[in-house]
Formats: C-alpha cells, structure tokens, sequence
C-alpha cells in the first residue's frame, strides 16, 4: 500500500489494525456485556455468544473449501476454547456477581504480569527487560489509581472467593494464550478460531445447564436492548476482536498483546461517559495518561523475548482467546 510517496508495510498495517481493534473493541464490551446480562444469565448469554459465533465462522470456513479438522486439532482447539472461554471469560463474568466491578478491572488488569510469568517459568521464556518491567508496573499502578480506594472496597468486604475465581481466570487466561501460540491446529485461522468458539461455548452452555441458568431463563423476558448487546458481541466482540487478537499473538510477543488489559478500562470509561452520563475528572484523565504511558513502555521496549514458533507456523496456525 502507498500513501502519498511514502510506501506503507502491508504486515505493519495489519499490526496497527489488529491493536486498534482489541483496543477499542474489547473496551466497549463491558458495557455490552453489562447490557446483554441485565435479562440472560451470564454463563448462558456467553455460551450462546460464542457457540454462534463459532458455528457461523466454522461454516464460512467450510464453505470456502477449508478441508475437516483432524481429531489432535480438535483436542487443542478444546483445550484453549475451555482455557480461555470457561475458566476466563466465565470466572471473570460469574465473579462480578460476588466481587465489586473496580475489583474485577484491578485483577484481570494483572494479566500482563500473569503473562510474563508464566512465559518466563513455565514456558522457557526470558525475563521481561527493565523497560518492560517498568511498564508493567507503571500500569498495574495507573489502573489501581484510575479505580480508587473508595470504588475497589466499595464500603464493604472483599468476597474471597470471588477474588480467587478472578485469580484463576488471570492464570488460565495467561497460560491458554500461552499455549496456543504452538498448539496443533488447522492452518486455516478462521476455522482454527471457529473450532475453540464452538469448544468454549459449549463448555459454557454445559455450566450453564449444571449452575440452574436454563431452568430459570425466560426468553419472553429478554428485552431489545439484551438481543442487540448479544448480536454486537457475537459479530465484533467475537468474530472480529477475536480474529485480530488471535492473529496478534502469532505475530506479536504475548506481553505486548496483554497491553490490551490497560486499554480497555480507558476505553469503557469513556463510553460510560458518553452513553451513561459518567464524568470524566482531572483524575480520571491523569489515570489514563500513566496507563497509556505504560503501554508506550512496554510496545516500544527491546526486550529479549524470542517467539515459540517459527514463521511458517506464526502466520498460518492462528486460534482465539479473550477476557469480557
């Protein structure tokens, strides 16, 4: 592509696209899930969510002539689907029943640092750089000043086991995405994509069988504003948000995508204070400037991470993952 007389890298593009679309995406899907969840349960919306998003994207892939998955692929797509889908996105959305909102936002926010662990012990990864450590650090402490002291304890105690589920889902979160950076999958992304929706959602749908969520659902009782918060999360929060987050981290080192957990809070803020009437004050704003200066930190550091998998396999072999 050419702009002017300046020739733009078609790969790059693409990079500078991808984060745009988690960045922004992801952020404003709290607020779709807050709406989605107001009349459907939440293990049952997120079940359909992404059972149907799987289905459309595995018969879009079959369809264009992608041949069958093998059984081995089926077996990893189960495994990041029910690491990524169940655990994470159901622990993070079953905690907020027990566990205050700015809690939630300060725990999954530690997924970076989850991320950078897990790659450095359990993964034959290096140690993060100081300038990434910096970053890290710089926007753990930004989020835990954009939410406050008086919004995290909410004038009432902490529920443990919320904040344990919470802790769970940031781990399972941190060594799914880990994971399939080199599991066995079709070499095909949208079917590879496609497969572990259909595991996680059905994974979902099953606890939502096992918690009582079927039983007490009422589909008269599901208002307009439900229905089309779910068509938006199926369509861009997964579909899209999911294809460019899965892409990002065959082609981006794991703690950089994670700046994605910094982002999103900025961005669910604002459109809290477009479609809610939320203010936004000099401490929100000084909260978002040391979050993006964080993220800056870690995006532009030299670190001595290597990629797990060769280039062949980064381009073609692509899954899915996310946190809301």
């Amino acid at each position: 592509m050419v702009i002017g007389k300046r020739r733009i890298d078609p790969f790059q593009l693409r990079i500078v696209l991808a984060f745009a679309a988690i960045y922004t995406i992801w952020g404003s899907t709290y607020l779709a899930i807050r709406f989605a969840v107001e009349t459907i349960p939440p293990f049952l919306m997120a079940g359909m969510r992404f059972t149907i998003a799987g289905g459309i994207m595995y018969a879009w892939a079959r369809l264009s002539g992608v041949k069958k998955p093998l059984l081995i692929e089926w077996r990893s797509a189960a495994i990041i689907g029910v690491a990524l889908l169940l655990f994470s996105n159901g622990g993070v959305t079953w905690s907020e029943q027990r566990v205050a909102s700015g809690i939630a936002a300060l725990i999954v926010a530690t997924v970076p640092l989850w991320i950078v662990l897990m790659q450095w012990l359990l993964h034959n990864g290096s140690p993060p750089s100081r300038r990434m450590a910096a970053g890290l650090v710089i926007g753990f402490l930004g989020v835990l000043w954009l939410i406050g002291p008086d919004q995290l304890l909410g004038h009432r105690t902490i529920d443990l086991t919320g904040v344990a589920v919470l802790l769970v889902a940031c781990f399972s979160w941190a060594n799914g995405s880990l994971y399939s950076r080199t599991a066995k999958l079709p070499s095909s992304q949208i079917l590879a994509t496609a497969m572990e929706m259909i595991c996680g959602g059905v994974a979902l749908l099953l606890a939502a069988l096992i918690s009582g969520e079927f039983q007490r659902f009422n589909m008269s009782a599901v208002s307009a504003l439900s229905f089309l918060s779910l068509l938006y999360l199926v369509v861009f929060g997964s579909i899209i948000g999911f294809t460019a987050y899965v892409w990002l981290l065959r082609n981006a080192a794991p703690t950089r995508v994670a700046t994605y957990a910094y982002v999103n809070p900025v961005i669910a803020i604002a459109l809290g204070a477009i479609f809610a009437d939320e203010q936004i004050n000099s401490h929100i704003l000084v909260s978002a400037a040391t979050i993006i200066f964080a993220i800056v930190l870690i995006i532009t550091s030299q670190s001595n991470e290597k990629k797990a998998v060769n280039p062949q396999s980064s381009i073609r072999n692509a899954h899915l993952v996310e946190e809301v």
